[in-house]
């Protein structure tokens, strides 16, 4: 990654999330959370390359620090609190994405984060239903609202909506990503058995004990 579209694309895939140029200058352009109007993602060029300003926990701060000498701290910020990435292509994508969608998870405190967070739990070779997402995400009654969250998945590597089924054990027939036989052999690539379109909860269910 190495450009303030590729940047602020990216930001705006998480739920909730718009674009603001507070200062009317275009060279600040940042990301916001709907939720509380704050941003998560702040761009800017200096010294001839895009560089980014991200919210992190203090404990991950200088973690981050000392991996990548273009993870610096937060320039105008809090340095406890935020860091810069200095987009000169030295640091991974996916490490780059990480720090973005931590900011992320700093910054929102919804449903969605929670949700995003149950399923991340989701051991391999197991499955939950979105009831149990639910009451992990601290509301059982919102069932739906979960399958509306996995629907906008912003991060299917490190969020395995397939391990979601319904409560008598059926896989998604609109599965986001690319439909039932997708997510029936994502499942099944991990051991998970499903005989026409349904997961066997008494065997392969999951729960937080």
């Amino acid at each position: 990654m190495k450009t303030r579209k590729q940047a602020l694309t990216y930001g705006l895939s998480f739920p909730d999330t718009w674009q603001d140029e507070p200062f009317h200058d275009k060279n600040w352009q940042l990301v916001r959370y709907k939720g509380n109007g704050k941003a998560f993602l702040w761009t800017y060029e200096r010294n001839g390359f895009i560089n980014l300003n991200v919210k992190v926990d203090p404990d991950k701060a200088y973690l981050w620090r000392s991996l990548y000498s273009s993870v610096t701290p937060g320039y105008h910020q809090n340095k406890e609190h935020w860091n810069t990435i200095i987009l000169d292509g030295s640091i991974p994508d996916r490490d780059v994405k990480q720090m973005i969608r931590e900011s992320y998870e700093l910054i929102s405190d919804c449903p969605s984060r929670r949700i995003y967070e149950a399923v991340k739990k989701i051991p391999y070779g197991r499955v939950a239903t979105y009831a149990d997402i639910a009451e992990l995400a601290g509301d059982r009654k919102m069932a739906r609202a979960v399958g509306n969250a996995l629907h906008r998945n912003p991060d299917p590597e490190n969020i395995p909506c397939f391990r979601v089924v319904n409560a008598k054990g059926e896989i998604a027939g609109g599965f986001a990503f690319g439909g039932a036989e997708v997510q029936a052999k994502l499942l099944e690539a991990e051991g998970v058995e499903v005989v026409d379109g349904v997961v066997d909860l008494t065997r392969f269910r999951w729960t937080e004990s």
